[in-house]
C-alpha cells in the first residue's frame, strides 16, 4: 500500500518540488493551495506523471475549518496520512515599525498557525497507526533573524520550537517530527529582492549560489524516508553554508 503525503502550499516553489519528488519516490500526493489554482493544476499534472494517485485541494492553512476540509478529504481519498509537510508560508519585506497589525497577524496565522492546524488534524490518524512523519519547513531566518523580516523570522523560529517540543510529545506514538531550514532559495518569495541584495546573499553563502526548490525537496524526501526513522526533533539546515 502506497503511503500518502500532504504538502501544504504546494502549488509552486518548494512545495511543488517536494510534491514532485515524493511522487517520484512512490507516495500518493495531496497538493494543497489557496490562491494559485492554475499552478496547482500544473503541479498535479506533473505529479501524476510519476504514476501515483494525486489530488489538489484548495484551503487556507490559517483557517482551521478549511484545513480540516483538506485533511478530511485526504483521508476519504487515501484512508491514511503518512507524511505531512508543513510548507505554506507568506512574508512581508518591511521595517517592523512600518508593518500593520494585520500584516503581522497574517504572517503568524499562516506560518505558525497553519503548522499548528495541520499537525493537530493529522495526528489522530498517525497516532492510531503508530506511524507518521511531520516535516516543518522553517528558514535560516528563524535561526539568525533577518532585518526587514522580523515577524517572518519570529514565525519561523516558533516553528523550530514547536518541532522540537512536538517530537518529544509524539515520539512514543511512533511519529517523527523534524524541520528543514532553507537558506536563500530561488523562489517567488525572494523575487522582491534587488540584484544587489541577491549578490550580497550569494557572497555570504560558501557554496556561492542560491538554493533551488529541488535542494530542499531532496532533504525533505530523506526525512520522509525509512532511512530517517531514528531522526526526530532535528533542524536540518539546507543553506549552502550560510550560517556556518
Amino acid at each position: 500500500m502506497k503511503k500518502a503525503a500532504i504538502i501544504t502550499g504546494s502549488s509552486r516553489g518548494i512545495g511543488a518540488a517536494v510534491a514532485i519528488k515524493l511522487a517520484k519516490k512512490g507516495y500518493n500526493i495531496v497538493i494543497n493551495y489557496n490562491n494559485s489554482e492554475k499552478s496547482a493544476m500544473d503541479t498535479l499534472e506533473e505529479v501524476r506523471k510519476a504514476g501515483v494517485m494525486a489530488i489538489a485541494l484548495k484551503g487556507d492553512v490559517s483557517n482551521y475549518e478549511e484545513a480540516k476540509y483538506v485533511v478530511e478529504k485526504s483521508l476519504e481519498e487515501f484512508s491514511h496520512i503518512d507524511i505531512l509537510v508543513n510548507n505554506a508560508a507568506v512574508s512581508v519585506h518591511k521595517l517592523f515599525t512600518d508593518m500593520t497589525p494585520e500584516e503581522c497577524g497574517k504572517i503568524l496565522d499562516v506560518n505558525l498557525g497553519g503548522v499548528l492546524n495541520f499537525s493537530r488534524l493529522v495526528l489522530p490518524n498517525m497516532i492510531k497507526n503508530h506511524s507518521g512523519k511531520i516535516i516543518n519547513i522553517s528558514s535560516v531566518w528563524g535561526i539568525t533573524g533577518a532585518a526587514l523580516e522580523s515577524i517572518y523570522s519570529a514565525s519561523k523560529a516558533a516553528v523550530i520550537g514547536f518541532t522540537k517540543a512536538l517530537a518529544k510529545e509524539v515520539g512514543p506514538s511512533g511519529i517523527n517530527v523534524n524541520c528543514v531550514a532553507p537558506g536563500v532559495i530561488d523562489t517567488d518569495m525572494n523575487k522582491n529582492l534587488s540584484k544587489e541584495d541577491i549578490k550580497k546573499l550569494i557572497d555570504n553563502t560558501p557554496l556561492m549560489r542560491l538554493g533551488t526548490p529541488e535542494d530542499i525537496a531532496n532533504v525533505t524526501a530523506f526525512l520522509c524516508s525509512e532511512e530517517a526513522n531514528f531522526i526526530t526533533g532535528q533542524v536540518i539546515n539546507s543553506d549552502g553554508g550560510f550560517i556556518i
